[in-house]
């Protein structure tokens, strides 16, 4: 049985600031410099097998459970049956949350990236570089510390099956960063630009990646996660090791074009006028009835693959002692029923950032155990680790706490705090820009928008009691001065700690090129920098090793004629492109060692753009 948690256990898990912050920089301690340095040249197997015969496995015997951690992707807090929702068909996470304890006020961020570094750290994702989805911002430092890794170090097997979406080369992969079995999509997701090129925009029969090697895949996607997810649970349940495994879906994000086609056929005649939303709740367009239909058939596979799940735990006989996580990484990716609130994916309103959060462990959990009081996204590393007997290294400090004793239903004492959420495009976070902190009761916001890195004029801030008013449907700051200054004031401290977790705090982390640890090395769009002016972006890198390099440049279309250019740092290369081709080679070039920016374009016609991809292959 897990040891029940303890106050000692609490303070570990906890390190927080009156803000909800920390009250000094993460991880410069000059042995966690050591730490992580060894490990990203690979010698921290050397370390530990010269201290006394490295990592020890953990047997499923002494009483750690295992764990499943599911979040799917775009899929909004009313997206349930449980949720009340009369359309979805989700009967078996709903009977899931019959059989869990829950919490009932979790938050996450309004976007993917951002939600995805909070989860894996326990941290808030401005600590981490990670503050955007796209353009080499969705890309989380490397020197962060992930569950994956404590657990793996604990002895834990550790998988990742699905969307990773915190960088796609080295030292950022999820196999960089704790998960020894990984079977994952690059980027935000596949039909998106990080996707290789021959996948065609498929969800059906997807081109994933098996730790780090390409691979093509037979099957629907979330069919693909779950079915190497439970063999990964068989393997290291054969071998007595406990297990984390870690299934984020890329279902149902968007596009629909290739949704499974049998609950397709079944949604698409169904009416689903409960869907929709009245004009005074919407938040954007609405969607169709047949994007609806779509959404609805992803959902009800994702329910599908947790019955599975669920079947293959009994078969196995470990039911009891596995912890199984249902969440989602933000609001709906339409306008959508999402309950009592309002709002959608991007919002800072109730309904872009809750989810539910249910926690199935028979053998520790009560059913029907819940707790009203605000969590997020940040406690689960806590909370999970709490319940793994497994302690943080030393120097790893966390935002969040763990709220496994209020999920038990102990009565103890919870200090109040604050939880700040902010997300927006950009470089840089900008102070007051498209955020939200809250107390117990009071919420305040500024709802000025995602899609721009910055908001023009005063905020015009919102302020709601959410115990009186879940919905936000009444804007108290006239009537409450003292607590939009009471919480502006909180808000002012949590951004300026988070702004100064490191030096360059908020610098994009870089992609190492030339290392033995990937080769070659792809770049895409997902992780290039854009310059405003032309629209053409660059990478970041770091160049390990001066070549000799073939680079490819990928276009996704035919181009005309015309001559490309790589430059590198202060050096440049040109080459001759044939009329439609799809593609050119620059061979044997020798690179700049060091930080460097590369920038790959095409010129044709008079006209300059980017390519798609860039391959570095050392030779």
């Amino acid at each position: 049985m897990g040891r029940p948690a303890g106050a000692q256990r609490q303070s570990r898990c906890s390190g927080e600031h009156p803000s909800g912050g920390l009250t000094e920089p993460f991880g410069w301690g000059k042995c966690i410099m050591l730490f992580r340095w060894l490990r990203r040249f690979a010698l921290i197997s050397i370390l530990l097998g010269a201290c006394g015969g490295g990592v020890s496995r953990i047997s499923a015997d002494d009483g750690r459970p295992n764990v499943v951690l599911i979040m799917s992707d775009d899929q909004g807090y009313g997206d349930f049956g449980a949720a009340g929702n009369t359309v979805i068909e989700t009967p078996q996470i709903d009977a899931m949350a019959a059989r869990s304890a829950s919490m009932q006020t979790f938050y996450v961020c309004p976007v993917c990236s951002p939600t995805r570094a909070c989860l894996m750290t326990g941290r808030y994702n401005y600590r981490t570089r990670c503050i955007d989805t796209y353009n080499g911002r969705s890309m989380m430092d490397p020197d962060e510390v992930t569950i994956a890794e404590i657990l793996r170090e604990a002895g834990y097997a550790t998988g990742i099956f699905g969307k990773w979406h915190l960088g796609d080369s080295y030292p950022l992969r999820a196999i960089d960063q704790g998960f020894e079995e990984a079977l994952v999509l690059k980027g935000g997701g596949l039909a998106q630009p990080s996707e290789p090129l021959e996948n065609h925009r498929r969800y059906t029969d997807p081109i994933l990646f098996h730790n780090g090697e390409q691979v093509q895949t037979k099957g629907y996607c979330t069919d693909v996660y779950f079915d190497a997810a439970l063999k990964f649970i068989e393997q290291a349940h054969g071998q007595g090791r406990s297990f984390f495994a870690y299934v984020p879906t890329n279902t149902p994000h968007s596009p629909f074009h290739d949704v499974p086609k049998d609950l397709y056929e079944h949604y698409r005649n169904k009416n689903m006028k409960p869907l929709h939303l009245p004009v005074s709740q919407r938040s954007g367009k609405p969607a169709d009835d047949d994007t609806l239909a779509r959404i609805c058939a992803m959902i009800t596979n994702i329910d599908q693959n947790v019955g599975r799940l669920f079947d293959r735990l009994d078969e196995l006989g470990i039911t009891d002692n596995t912890i199984v996580i249902y969440m989602v990484d933000n609001g709906p990716n339409t306008s959508r029923y999402v309950g009592p609130f309002r709002g959608r994916k991007t919002n800072v309103h109730e309904g872009g950032i809750r989810s539910p959060f249910w926690m199935q462990w028979p053998g520790q959990l009560k059913p029907g155990t819940t707790s009203d009081l605000p969590a997020a996204h940040i406690d689960v590393t806590p909370t999970l680790l709490d319940a793994c007997n497994v302690d943080p290294p030393d120097g790893v400090k966390f935002d969040g706490r763990s709220f496994l004793p209020l999920l038990r239903g102990e009565d103890i004492t919870w200090p109040e705090r604050y939880l700040a959420l902010q997300a927006h495009r950009g470089n840089v976070p900008a102070r007051y820009h498209q955020f939200m902190i809250r107390d117990n009761r009071w919420k305040l916001l500024h709802p000025s928008g995602f899609g721009r890195e910055r908001f023009a004029g005063p905020p015009k801030f919102e302020l709601y009691d959410l115990l009186a008013d879940p919905g936000e449907t009444r804007n108290l700051v006239a009537e409450h001065p003292a607590e939009l200054q009471r919480l502006k004031q909180a808000y002012d401290g949590w951004f300026d700690d988070v702004s100064s977790t490191r030096p360059e705090n908020y610098a994009p982390p870089r992609i190492d090129v030339g290392t033995p640890h990937e080769n070659p090395t792809v770049l895409t769009r997902q992780d290039w920098r854009v310059r405003e002016s032309k629209g053409i972006g660059h990478w970041e890198l770091h160049i390990a090793d001066a070549g000799p390099y073939d680079v490819q440049f990928l276009f996704n279309h035919p181009v005309p004629a015309g001559r490309a250019l790589l430059k590198v740092g202060d050096v440049e290369h040109a080459v001759s492109v044939d009329e439609d081709t799809t593609s050119c080679t620059f061979t044997g070039l020798k690179l700049p060692p060091g930080d460097a920016s590369l920038t790959a374009t095409l010129t044709a016609n008079g006209k300059t753009q980017g390519a798609y991809q860039v391959v570095l292959q050392r030779k």
